[in-house]
């Protein structure tokens, strides 16, 4: 009788058994060559994504109830960058919230700033 080859996990290299078609001898070796395999971000989006992330820190730090008025010097001496957001609210009296996720902010007339927090 003819002997079939034995496949080996692409991974640890361990003898495979079960489906013709397994390429991987458990979850934990599946999962690690998939996140070898992933495509890498590109680095704006990476330098982007923290830039969100901080801002989105910094107002949380700042308003833990919910909302709150503060400075723009304090939030911009915090490290804030006003140009990225993740996304805008407009209400119908025409003020516009700016959002880093959850957590939001409306810029006020006496360079003061209100803080939100955006309800799921």
């Amino acid at each position: 009788m003819l002997k079939t080859a034995t496949s080996l996990c692409l991974i640890c290299q361990s003898p495979l058994h079960g489906r013709r078609d397994k390429r991987f001898c458990n979850d934990g070796c599946r999962a690690i060559y998939h996140q070898q395999n992933k495509p890498e971000l590109p680095l704006v989006i990476k330098k982007i994504t923290q830039i969100l992330k901080s801002n989105r820190e910094i107002l949380m730090e700042l308003n833990p109830e919910g909302k709150r008025t503060v400075s723009k010097e304090l939030l911009l001496r915090k490290g804030f960058d006003l140009k990225y957001m993740t996304h805008q609210f407009r209400t119908k009296t025409g003020n516009h919230y700016y959002f880093c996720f959850d957590q939001g902010y409306v810029l006020l007339d006496d360079q003061k700033v209100l803080l939100v927090r955006q309800d799921i």
